[in-house]
């Protein structure tokens, strides 16, 4: 089954726009303040950079060349895509929460 037209341009946006939000946060967050870190903060790191890493498989999940009648990547782009949402957010959340 071939992919909606447009399909990869769009998870490539959004991966982008993603990555634009996550940097944002470590940007606020204040990933560069003095003073030692926290065991939370360690926590909200590990779950950011595991996010951003889901997040640049995203445009190399749903670019992989494929055979003319084979399966298209745009599933698994899309899983990798919601795991690192969910990433991102439960980091934001974590922050806030501590």
């Amino acid at each position: 089954m071939r992919a909606p037209s447009g399909a990869v341009a769009g998870l490539c946006s959004a991966s982008a726009t993603m990555f634009a939000v996550g940097m944002a946060f470590l940007g606020y967050w204040g990933l560069y303040e003095p003073g030692g870190w926290r065991s939370a903060d360690l926590v909200i790191v590990v779950l950011a950079l595991v996010g951003f890493a889901a997040l640049g498989s995203v445009p190399w999940i749903v670019t992989t060349p494929v055979a003319d009648d084979g399966e298209e990547k745009v599933a698994a782009a899309r899983r990798a895509l919601a795991l690192e949402v969910v990433l991102i957010w439960l980091s934001v959340l974590v922050s806030v929460l501590t």
